[in-house]
């Protein structure tokens, strides 16, 4: 179940055969291996110790497959953190993971050196890796219950928490997902998503890996260039959330775009909307609906590309060897779903009352409510948690309050997700307050959250409506934006 060891095995098949294709650069199989194992070893030869967290700073790059993979090979945990947050908001994650390392590619090292005061740097690139490389060994494989990935995920309260993600937890979810989402060994894959999301390894790419595929890897989505890229590389498939499909659907060069190659594309972070899967099937796209979240490493549920069309705003049954269910519901009916496998996190990090809370009675809660029909499928209705979903982001309105709370002239504020074209949902602020300038609010915003947290609409209200027991009623100022 080691990740490195898939890797190893791959190399030792095919060393010749195409891991990754990144612009004009090809990285081969054996090259990978090599390099990694040689990275492991110099990162182990540096003081950093099995069971250390490794974090990185970046966009996607080859180099950043490679520091997994040494990871992965010397039993350390990556840390990869969203190059899209504030130094304020990487500071937290940073002192909370405490890794022995920070790698930062040269366009974020200015952003590394003012969210890591104190933290060892060192530079993720062909140099930076080189350089930190020894002689490669074989160090003991780590156990398959040892962590491999902490991924930040915020929280209802504001408070980011690692999830900790396990080799096994990775063997299983990749497992499950190609017996769900069948992958082959000589598909092209399309990595577009970021790879501080957990869906920009395990939902692919590290199967692509472990298959022997190859996986063109872009730097950042970029609509034009990932239609380019679908006719140069001949891509069979790709991964992407609604938004993905859109901005590409929207393009010009769409309707000119040779989509002939793409047999399949899955989408995940929100069902995709009825128009736009015609769109992409009036193409000759299938479309394989999922759902997940990071604490399943993420994959939960799919729906088969068969079932798309019938089934709109539906996501599926279970993915193999993944076990679900409504929090008081057996048959036919809707309440909070529950997920139970292999693939499901080892915890919190470092916090295990967040970790008990998260569980009841062995099963994982998602916080989402769910509907199931007679036929076992599901589609998520609701949020047990006050959480929205923009462009594939989950973003929690009490972190955003926070910030607001702290602007001159705010009385009270409530942050609301709503209805957008573009991204699905964005954030709505109603204050109530004494004169609050909104452009000055909003740049107050931008400077201490990340863009995609930043509510898009900001309304004045005299005060926030509140039940007899002075709970905001959210509701209402949904219904209020629709006005």
């Amino acid at each position: 179940m080691n990740v490195g060891r898939w890797l190893r095995d791959r190399a030792r098949i095919t060393p010749r055969r195409t891991a990754i294709v990144f612009g004009d650069l090809r990285v081969t199989y054996g090259e990978l291996d090599e390099r990694s194992g040689r990275l492991a070893a110099g990162l182990l030869a540096s003081g950093v110790a099995p069971g250390d967290r490794v974090a990185s700073l970046t966009g996607n790059s080859p180099e950043h497959v490679e520091l997994l993979f040494a990871c992965a090979k010397a039993g350390l945990i990556l840390v990869p953190l969203n190059v899209r947050l504030t130094p304020s908001e990487l500071s937290f994650q940073i002192e909370d993971a405490e890794p022995a390392v920070l790698f930062a590619a040269p366009a974020s090292r200015d952003l590394a050196e003012r969210a890591a005061s104190g933290v060892r740097l060192a530079e993720l690139s062909r140099r930076g890796l080189d350089a930190l490389a020894a002689a490669a060994g074989v160090p003991p494989e780590p156990d398959a219950g040892a962590g491999l990935f902490l991924v930040y995920t915020s929280g209802t309260t504001g408070r980011p928490k690692g999830a900790l993600l396990t080799h096994a937890n990775c063997f299983w979810t990749n497992l499950s997902f190609d017996r769900g989402c069948e992958l082959r060994e000589d598909d092209v894959v399309l990595q577009v998503l970021p790879q501080f999301h957990v869906g920009g390894w395990n939902v692919q790419p590290l199967l692509a890996w472990w298959k022997g595929a190859t996986v063109v890897l872009e730097p950042a989505f970029d609509a034009a260039r990932a239609l380019r890229r679908i006719a140069e590389c001949r891509v069979t498939t790709m991964m992407g959330v609604p938004a993905t499909y859109q901005f590409m659907a929207q393009h010009p060069a769409f309707s000119r775009t040779d989509l002939s190659p793409l047999r399949t594309v899955v989408v995940g972070g929100a069902p995709m909307p009825e128009p736009l899967l015609r769109r992409w099937h009036d193409r000759g796209v299938r479309i394989v609906q999922g759902y997940g979240l990071t604490e399943a490493a993420p994959n939960v549920l799919c729906l088969p590309p068969e079932e798309a069309a019938a089934r709109i705003g539906w996501v599926g049954r279970p993915y193999p060897h993944v076990d679900v269910a409504l929090l008081g519901a057996e048959g036919p009916g809707q309440g909070e779903l529950l997920v139970r496998g292999p693939n499901v996190f080892a915890g919190y990090w470092r916090d295990p009352r967040a970790t008990e809370e998260a569980f009841v009675n062995g099963w994982l809660r998602t916080g989402d409510i769910a509907e199931r029909d007679a036929d076992g499928c599901y589609r998520i209705i609701g949020r047990v948690k006050d959480m929205y979903v923009s462009g594939g982001e989950n973003v929690y309105p009490a972190e955003v309050e926070s910030v607001i709370a702290t602007f001159p002239g705010v009385a009270e504020v409530a942050v609301v997700g709503v209805p957008d074209e573009r991204w699905g949902e964005v954030g709505c602020a109603f204050v109530a307050g004494d004169g609050v300038d909104e452009t000055a609010l909003l740049a107050h915003c931008r400077e201490r959250l990340a863009a995609f947290k930043v509510p898009r609409h900001v309304k004045a209200v005299p005060a926030l409506p509140r039940s007899a027991v002075g709970k905001i009623l959210k509701s209402e100022l949904r219904a209020e934006f629709q006005k």
